[in-house]
């Protein structure tokens, strides 16, 4: 079943141009937040503070975590310095429960054009075009009894935008037996700045949800169709495929939705080691704003740029906008988005490959080296990396014509080329004994003379329980799994407008295949906006990809990770 494509069962224009202000020496764009909607005054100014305290909350809960781990880690200390005195007892080490949070996913706004020359890091943003749309689907899903947390789109400064689901006035116990799922549902159009879906925890279980923000043009420089999932926010996060060479932008957007300001540093790397950058350091991004960075102050002419943002204070969410322009000749747009962290092992899905022959005849014109496949990697440390490269496609392992094998010296990024694999879908694996990032490029479009797209697909965590995938609800949209090794078992499951979990259908998957669902537009007579995915037995990794009928379009969105439930840490109490 997994060597067939399978069918699952079961537009207003504008544009708004965010104010933005001089901050600092370095140039960078700092904007303060504004609703996602003309109407989003309309929530009232108690529902307001309550949505700004509750991310607040999130932040307290998360810090008090740390209080706790802290205070436990100097009790250690100090009695490995310190003689312990006669008669003094050590207490059993006991786990204490860290109180759920809010689910917090961060939007970045619709793409648009940035103009005039580069002065530093300076992003200075003009209207898009007049075919440019753009929409946010949001889904929170109930807990196994069917009760849907109380949850709402808000702009980064906590005004709500629009509600999703009261709170509930009870929490039903689930009983045995199957659970009872049914989920919440938001769809914003247009989109007009960046956004924070947020969801209250039930029974001290972080709430479950996805969000999509996807964009599409037919003309002007950013002509193509970009998407991204919203992000939990944090304070690491590592962005591959970014390129400040001739005719690319690459502007990197962090927003802050905690009520804490946030220090954010860049480490930049190259394809000769990392980039000194003096205005990659101490960029202050205060409570409820976003700010825009144009990667080509810090990074001119680099084809290959890895990006490392660390913060410190609030936690951050990061995008990168990256677009290409070859002449006068749009060459597509896309969201990166952040992938898994270094490791030994990683694993992209939904890596589409057209045409060899075309391909290899459309790289071959002047300015179209980017125009293929490819896969990316950096090595954050000093050590060098041999990765072994492995593509698996739905009848199995497909040979890498260059052998799949490539040494990238440590601190530096490298791109290695998939050219000459048969036409297409594939999940790729890349393997080490030297940690290391990776994130595969998807094109699309054969022909110089005409349109041209490309996408990145990140590295990403094994499939679990019950991911939660937000989709748009227009265009071709597939979801893409693939299992490296073994055997695994995949569930899925449609959620609808009117928020109803529809039945899961499951599918047996052989090791060292990649198996692709064509997704309906509805399921029991309404519009599908998202899935409900598991996974069992060996590993198995997947992603959302999209496209539009007739044209070139693509992007592709890893499947994140489920969410957290009740957690515990150690705490250790002497004297």
């Amino acid at each position: 079943m997994s060597e067939d494509q399978k069918n699952a069962s079961g537009e207003s224009t504008g544009t708004s141009e965010a104010p933005k202000s001089r901050a600092g020496n370095n140039g960078e764009t700092s904007r303060p937040d504004k609703d996602s909607r003309s109407s989003g005054s309309r929530g009232s100014s108690s529902r307001n503070t309550k949505s700004r305290s509750s991310n607040k909350g999130m932040i307290t809960g998360v810090l008090s975590a740390v209080v706790i781990l802290a205070a436990g880690g100097g009790a250690v200390a100090a009695t490995s310095m310190v003689p312990e005195p006669s008669g003094g007892t050590t207490m059993e080490i006991r786990q204490a429960d860290v109180p759920a949070g809010r689910s917090l996913g961060v939007c970045p706004e619709p793409a648009r054009l940035v103009s005039g020359t580069v002065v530093g890091t300076d992003a200075d943003f003009s209207p898009v075009s007049t075919t440019a749309t753009s929409a946010l689907n949001a889904v929170v899903l109930s807990n196994p009894a069917g009760t849907v947390p109380e949850s709402n789109v808000t702009s980064l400064g906590g005004e709500t935008v629009e509600e999703i689901a009261k709170a509930p006035t009870s929490t039903p116990t689930p009983t045995v037996g199957p659970p009872v799922l049914a989920a919440g549902v938001a769809n914003i159009s247009p989109v007009a700045s960046p956004t924070v879906v947020g969801a209250e925890a039930l029974g001290n279980e972080q709430a479950s949800l996805a969000a999509n923000l996807s964009y599409s043009a037919t003309d002007g420089d950013l002509r193509g169709l970009a998407s991204t999932q919203c992000q939990p926010p944090g304070n690491d996060a590592w962005l591959l495929g970014a390129n400040t060479a001739v005719g690319r932008t690459a502007v990197l957007n962090v927003s802050n939705a905690s009520e804490t300001p946030a220090t954010v540093s860049l480490d930049l790397y190259g394809s000769e080691g990392q980039i000194q950058a003096p205005g990659a350091r101490g960029l202050l991004v205060a409570p409820g704003s976003t700010r825009s960075v144009n990667l080509a102050g810090l990074a001119p002419g680099e084809s290959q740029l890895a990006v490392h943002v660390r913060s410190t204070g609030g936690p951050v969410a990061s995008t990168i906008q990256q677009s290409v322009l070859r002449g006068i000749a749009p060459g597509g747009v896309e969201y990166l988005s952040p992938g898994a962290a270094p490791s030994n092992v990683q694993v992209m899905s939904g890596v589409d490959i057209q045409d060899p022959a075309a391909v290899k005849a459309l790289a071959g014109k002047s300015g179209f080296a980017d125009a293929v496949p490819a896969l990316r990697i950096a090595v954050p440390g000093s050590t060098d990396a041999v990765v072994q490269v492995s593509l698996y496609g739905a009848n199995g392992e497909r040979k890498i014509p260059n052998g799949g094998v490539v040494t990238v010296k440590g601190g530096t990024v490298t791109t290695l080329n998939l050219e000459g694999v048969p036409a297409g879908s594939y999940t790729v694996r890349a393997s080490s004994d030297v940690s290391f990032l990776a994130s595969a490029r998807v094109t699309r479009g054969s022909k110089a003379e005409e349109p041209t797209d490309f996408a990145w697909s990140p590295s990403s965590a094994r499939l679990g329980s019950q991911h939660l995938v937000a989709v748009p609800r227009d265009g071709q949209r597939s979801l893409s799994f693939g299992v490296p090794e073994g055997r695994g078992t995949v569930s899925y499951a449609p959620v609808t407008a009117d928020g109803k979990v529809g039945k899961a259908v499951d599918v047996d998957m052989s090791g060292g295949t990649t198996s692709v669902i064509g997704l309906p537009d509805k399921s029991g007579g309404s519009a599908v906006v998202g899935y409900v995915v598991s996974a069992s037995g060996d590993p198995v990794f997947g992603a959302l990809v999209l496209g539009k009928q007739g044209r070139s379009d693509v992007s592709v969105v890893a499947i994140q990770d489920a969410a957290a439930g009740l957690e515990k840490v150690p705490v250790s109490v002497g004297y």
